[in-house]
C-alpha cells in the first residue's frame, strides 16, 4: 500500500434523483448491522495483521475529495470502507483486505436497494426484499473451506484473510510466496512499462466510458473470445499507438483477477479470488492484428481457468500459509518481503484489468438506477469494466496526467461503429483552475 496505490476500490451507482443523505444514512445503518464483516478494523500483531470486530459506526459523507484515498492507517482504528454521495451518485469505497469486488458488490446492492426503498415508499416489500447473499455466511473463509487439507494446523482465520488480500498481487509475488500456475507464461522477456507525468497530489486520472454492451459483445463473439480478452487486446493496441517510441517488438503483460466463486461455491464476502498473468510479444514483421493478440491472450487464459489447475495451485498456497516457519516469522520481516515482491511484480506488468461482469438489482429498483461504475487505482494504467442493463461502463485509471491511451481507445471503438460517451476528471492545476481542493 502507498499513497499512489492505496489498495482501495470504488463502486458507484447513479440514481434518477438527487441523493438524500439522511435516507442514505438510514439505509447504511440497516445494511451495516446485517454485515458483521464490515464492522472490522485491521490490527497489527507480532506475526501478522488481523481483522478485529469494532463498535465504530459508519457515517455517509459528501464525495468532495480525491477518489480511493487510503482507508487503513496503522496508528488508527478505522472502518475499512466509506460511503459517499454527490448529486445523483452514491459511492462505496472498500479496502481490499476487507473484501474483493464481488463481495463488496453484494453489500452495495443491499445498500442501494434499501436506500431506494426508503426514497420511494410506494415500493412494496415483495418488490425489493431480495438480499444478495446469506449474511450469516458472509465472513466464511472460503480458501480454508475449499483448499485446506485436514491435517493442516488451525490458526487465526482473520489473519489468513488479510494475508490473502495483500499477497495475491501477481506473478512475481506468486513465485516468491507460492508456486506459479502451471500454464502461466513465464516473464522471461523485459516487459514494456508505460511512463508519464505523475499528478502532483496523488489523485488518479479517471476516465469513464459508456457504450451499448450488445454492440461490443458482438465484436468479441466475432473473434470467438471473451469480452475481457477483447477489451484487453484493444487496450494493448491503444498503448502501442500512444507510445511514439514503440519499437515494434516489445512485450506487454497484464494481470487479470479471477473470481473463484465461479468454480468453487461460496457465499463469503471476504476475498476469494486469484490473479493470472497474460502477455503478448509484438512482432516487427509478424501479424499483430487485434485478432492475433486476442487469440494469443485467449490461449494463455483458458488453461489457467481450468478448475483442476486452480485447485492445485491454491492448495499449495494454503499449505504455505499453514507452514510452521511462515507462522513464526515476525510481521516486519514479512512486510519487507511483500514490499519487495510487490515492487518486482509491478516491474513485470504493463497494466492491470478487472471485469465485474453484469450487475443487477431487483426489477423495480433497477428502473431507478441510471448506471453503475467500478474502478480502483494503481501505480500503472489500468481499467475496470462493469455492465448494468444494456450499458457497459469502462473506467480507466492512471497515476499519470496524459490521456493519449484513452483517446486511441475511444477512436478505435468509434471506428468500429460503437457509440461511446467519455467523461474525464480534472487533475492538473490548470484544469482545476489553481484549486487542488476542487
Amino acid at each position: 500500500m502507498s499513497n499512489r496505490d492505496s489498495k482501495v476500490f470504488r463502486i458507484s451507482a447513479e440514481v434518477t434523483d438527487t441523493v438524500d443523505p439522511d435516507l442514505l444514512q438510514q439505509a447504511l445503518n440497516k445494511v451495516f448491522e446485517q454485515n458483521l464483516l464490515y464492522h472490522s478494523v485491521l490490527r497489527r500483531g507480532f506475526f501478522w495483521y488481523y481483522l478485529e470486530e469494532s463498535d465504530l459506526k459508519p457515517k455517509v459523507e459528501p464525495d468532495t475529495n480525491t477518489p480511493c484515498r487510503p482507508l487503513y492507517f496503522f496508528d488508527r482504528r478505522n472502518l475499512l470502507f466509506r460511503v459517499m454521495y454527490w448529486k445523483k451518485r452514491v459511492s462505496l469505497e472498500v479496502f481490499h483486505v476487507l473484501s474483493d469486488g464481488t463481495g463488496a458488490m453484494w453489500f452495495f446492492q443491499d445498500l442501494i436497494t434499501e436506500y431506494l426503498s426508503l426514497k420511494h415508499p410506494e415500493l412494496k416489500d415483495e418488490d425489493v426484499d431480495v438480499s444478495t447473499y446469506i449474511h450469516d455466511q458472509s465472513s466464511e473463509d472460503s480458501f480454508e473451506r475449499h483448499f485446506r487439507r485436514k491435517d493442516q494446523l488451525n490458526f487465526s482465520k482473520a489473519a489468513q484473510s488479510a494475508l490473502r488480500g495483500v499477497t495475491t498481487v501477481g506473478a512475481k509475488a506468486k513465485n516468491f510466496l507460492f508456486p506459479a500456475v502451471e500454464n502461466e507464461p513465464k516473464p522471461s522477456r523485459k516487459v514494456y512499462r508505460y511512463k508519464g507525468t505523475y499528478t502532483s497530489d496523488y489523485r488518479p486520472r479517471v476516465v469513464e466510458l459508456e457504450m451499448p454492451v450488445k454492440d461490443i459483445l458482438k465484436k468479441a463473439k466475432a473473434m470467438n473470445v471473451s469480452l475481457t480478452v477483447y477489451l484487453t487486446a484493444v487496450f494493448m493496441e491503444s498503448i502501442r499507438k500512444a507510445e511514439p517510441n514503440f519499437q515494434g517488438d516489445e512485450t506487454m503483460a497484464v494481470s487479470v483477477p479471477v473470481n473463484l466463486r465461479q468454480f468453487f461455491p461460496s457465499d463469503s464476502a471476504q476475498n476469494f479470488f486469484a490473479v493470472t498473468r497474460l502477455e503478448y510479444k509484438y512482432k516487427k514483421n509478424g501479424d499483430n492484428s487485434l485478432e492475433a493478440i486476442s487469440q494469443e491472450l485467449k490461449n494463455q487464459l483458458d488453461p489457467q481457468l481450468e478448475k483442476d489447475s486452480l485447485e492445485s495451485w491454491l492448495s499449495q498456497l494454503i499449505q504455505y500459509e499453514y507452514h510452521p516457519l511462515s507462522r513464526i516469522i515476525l510481521r516486519p520481516i514479512k512486510d519487507l518481503a511483500l514490499k519487495f515482491a510487490n515492487y518486482m511484480n509491478n516491474r513485470k506488468l504493463t497494466f492491470a484489468i478487472s471485469n465485474l461482469g453484469l450487475v443487477s438489482f431487483p426489477y423495480l429498483v433497477d428502473q431507478m438506477i441510471h448506471q453503475v461504475y467500478f474502478h480502483t487505482i494503481a501505480v500503472r494504467p489500468q481499467f475496470c469494466a462493469i455492465s448494468h442493463n444494456d450499458v457497459l461502463t469502462i473506467t480507466f485509471t492512471s497515476p499519470f496526467i496524459e490521456t493519449d491511451i484513452y483517446r486511441h481507445y475511444v477512436r478505435f471503438l468509434s471506428d468500429e461503429n460503437i457509440p461511446v460517451t467519455m467523461t474525464v476528471n480534472k487533475v492538473t492545476e490548470e484544469e482545476l483552475g489553481g484549486r487542488y481542493d476542487a
